[in-house]
């Protein structure tokens, strides 16, 4: 069996860590000079494990292996949220790094190919999943062109500014990229509550990402009469629970809805909101549910507006995004690979997160397996994982890639 290095595994890591160490946690956000110095570091790495590693058009860091035959895929991102945890993302794409390094060290796997990902903005700082949807050729360029971050920066012009803009990107490799691995910390309470290890994926769910904005009339807070208000802010807060209630009868226990964020026009203390916009998710593994969600918050909106005065329009934020099944023999190669490694400490368990995984999926056979995370917690500063459990987890990993890779070869012998 291939064996990891588990000091090298970790100093990596932890080094990773300090681009934009903040606390216990990590602000890393897509693109900013942290986030660039970070993806100069890791791309020196690649390129010190013998692969060719580049930082493509979009950010995408990329390490090619120099060797023939089939390759296997592994990556994830090293981007975070504004709050973001250490090891989201980042602890798949140093596993891929280090499982490129063993297996090239390793006699019986030193043939095999495993090229390396971290993909730009899974995070969605400028356009979510831009990375791995750059990478299965969909056609990015209008999203390069209109996206924003927060602070009002365009893609365009921060790719231009970091000389990356017109660089050729990774792409997908016909006949050569023959599967897409990716390890993640499983961002949920499943495994830890079962006293289990290793998780092996069964689906992706899909999301929705909606905006909802309330237009009534701005006034002066002191001397504008309740009966006569039209207070956007107000009615964005009375139309949330009517939401709560409507998806709660749609809903089973795995469906999930999110408002994460709330904007007040002019956001006065001493104004009533002329304004008010709320930014809706929601993500089920059942595609009929979410189109039914969508339905049922198109005829709330419709019946808010019939009823006056104020107006509320209903837009779309980012692309919807499908449920996505994990490719059942791979998963069998993991679930193999975690009954040899750590038997008895495995499961399969869905993913309520998005990944760059689902994407991949589009163009190859696409797998995906988790660790615990501690007390269930992830885009948050106090996210971890137990060090033994991110050994283990690379060590599966690692037994699985060379399983696949090896399976691929005897095919084409």
């Amino acid at each position: 069996m291939v064996k990891i290095d588990p000091d090298r595994l970790l100093t990596d890591l932890k080094r990773l860590r300090n681009f934009g160490a903040t606390g216990p946690g990590v602000v890393r956000l897509a693109l900013s000079p942290v986030d660039l110095e970070s993806r100069r570091w890791l791309a020196g790495r690649m390129a010190e494990a013998g692969l060719d590693a580049v930082i493509d058009g979009v950010g995408t860091v990329f390490g090619r292996s120099r060797k023939s035959g089939p390759a296997l895929v592994i990556g994830s991102h090293t981007d975070t949220q504004p709050t973001g945890g250490w090891l989201d993302g980042a602890m798949g794409v140093i596993y891929g790094l280090e499982i490129a390094r063993a297996l090239a060290e390793n006699d019986t796997t030193s043939h095999l190919a495993v090229d390396v990902a971290s993909w730009i903005d899974e995070e969605g700082t400028f356009s979510g999943l831009l990375g791995s949807r750059s990478f299965v050729g969909e056609p990015v360029e209008e999203s390069i062109r209109r996206a924003a971050n927060r602070e009002g920066q365009h893609l365009q012009d921060v790719l231009e500014a970091a000389g990356l803009a017109g660089l050729p990107r990774a792409r997908f490799e016909q006949g050569r990229h023959v599967a897409y691995l990716e390890p993640h910390i499983e961002q949920g309470g499943r495994l830890e509550a079962a006293g289990k290890s290793i998780g092996v994926v069964t689906t992706i769910v899909g999301l929705r990402e909606l905006r909802l904005r309330f237009t009534g009339q701005r006034n002066h807070a002191g001397t504008t009469p309740m009966s006569i208000r039209r207070d956007a802010g107000a009615a964005l807060v009375a139309f949330i629970p009517q939401m709560n209630d409507a998806f709660a009868q749609l809903a089973d226990a795995d469906t999930v809805w999110t408002v994460g964020r709330i904007d007040l026009d002019p956001g006065s203390l001493s104004v009533v909101p002329g304004g008010a916009d709320m930014y809706l998710q929601f993500r089920d593994a059942n595609t009929a549910r979410l189109q039914a969600m969508e339905e049922t918050l198109v005829a709330l909106v419709r019946d808010f507006n019939a009823q006056g005065p104020l107006n509320v329009e209903l837009t779309t934020v980012d692309e919807p995004m499908e449920p996505v099944t994990m490719d059942a023999a791979l998963a069998a190669h993991l679930a193999s690979a975690a009954d040899a490694v750590a038997p008895g400490q495995w499961l399969r368990v869905p993913s309520g997160a998005a990944h760059d995984a689902q994407v991949i999926a589009r163009c190859m056979p696409a797998c995906m397996m988790f660790v615990p995370s501690i007390g269930g917690m992830s885009h948050d500063f106090i996210e971890d994982t137990a060090e033994e459990h991110i050994v283990l987890g690379c060590q599966v990993a690692a037994t699985a890639a060379a399983a696949i890779l090896q399976e691929q070869w005897a095919r084409q012998s």
